[in-house]
Parts: C-alpha cells; sequence; structure tokens
C-alpha cells in the first residue's frame, strides 16, 4: 500500500511538472508575439513629411504600413529603372522624377532567400519584363503615394495609387527606409 501511495504521488507531480512548463511556455510565447510587433504610436514623434519636388519635377513616394501577412517578402524598388529602396514593412522611400510616364517596377525577394523562396516569387524573378508594378503620367509640381503590398509567400505583391490625403496620413506614421546602395539599372 506504501508503494501505491507513493507512486500515485509521483505521478500526479510529473502531471503538474508537465502543466506548470507548458503553461510557462505558452505564456514566453504570446509574452514575445505581443512585444515583436511594433507600437502603433512609435512613428508619431517624427512624423514623416514628403518632400516639395523642385521647380518642373514631380515626387514619387512609395510606402509600407505594417502587416504581418507578407512581413517576409520585399520587394527591390525601380522607379523609371533607377533603383530605389528594398521597402520593409513600416518603411517608405521617395524620388524626384521628371514629368510624364513613370514606371514603378520590382523584383521580389525573401528573407529567407533560396531556401525556402516560394514558387511564386521565383517564377516572378524569372520574368523580369513583367515585374511592372505601377504606370502613371505625371505632372510637374505633385507628390504621388504609392502602397506596397504583398500576400504570403511574396506572393500577390502590389504597388497602388492612394490619394494624396490618405497616403500622406499613412505614411506619417512610417520611417523612411535605407539609404539606396548601389543597384543597377533595371530594364
Amino acid at each position: 500500500m506504501h508503494h501505491t501511495l507513493l507512486r500515485g504521488i509521483v505521478r500526479d507531480c510529473r502531471i503538474r511538472h508537465i502543466f506548470h512548463a507548458t503553461a510557462t511556455i505558452l505564456l514566453a510565447c504570446c509574452a514575445l508575439a505581443l512585444f515583436s510587433i511594433p507600437p502603433l504610436a512609435a512613428a508619431k514623434d517624427a512624423p514623416a513629411v514628403a518632400p516639395t519636388p523642385s521647380a518642373g519635377k514631380a515626387m514619387v513616394c512609395i510606402y509600407r504600413v505594417y502587416r504581418f501577412t507578407g512581413s517576409a517578402a520585399h520587394d527591390n524598388l525601380y522607379v523609371n529603372g533607377v533603383f530605389l529602396a528594398k521597402l520593409l514593412n513600416s518603411e517608405y522611400a521617395c524620388m524626384e522624377v521628371s514629368p510624364g510616364t513613370v514606371v514603378v517596377s520590382g523584383l521580389p525577394d525573401m528573407y529567407y532567400g533560396g531556401i525556402v523562396q516560394s514558387a511564386g516569387a521565383a517564377l516572378n524573378e524569372a520574368r523580369k519584363k513583367e515585374n511592372e508594378r505601377l504606370r502613371i503620367e505625371a505632372e510637374a509640381g505633385k507628390t504621388y503615394y504609392m502602397k506596397w503590398t504583398s500576400e504570403a509567400m511574396a506572393t500577390g505583391i502590389k504597388v497602388t495609387l492612394e490619394d494624396p490625403a490618405t497616403g500622406a496620413k499613412e505614411m506619417s506614421k512610417l520611417h523612411p527606409s535605407k539609404p539606396p546602395e548601389n543597384k543597377e539599372k533595371v530594364n
């Protein structure tokens, strides 16, 4: 009888230990997820304001709001064949352009590189001429706000022209992307 009682106590202790360990791991994962999401008000300290275009020029601003879906994907963005930026979540980049046709194109990439790159992103890279994201006719003195979005695994990448008021408001919550490194032109 003494051994039966001890076995029951040992079994109960093991179950409690497993429960506590599982609860601790779950709590740690929730805390990690909660603190890894950037605060919505973090960028309010220094609001983004698009630079005013020079006389006879237009300004193109492309921005990316924070979204979990598609966050591993990014585009190497080009405006009229000139490298602009590699936008990550909560970033924007601006470029002054001459009036006339403005073509925004991109080459999709993922943080995972070639290891876990999606078939959609690999197919897009193979078809570089089909990577045009947006084409507009720019007028001198105007600023154009363009929003970059992506679906999961670098698929469904889009750049859409936004209303200036909406674009300026959304962009004001973001921070500038890193300055472009020397990237070659895309034809």
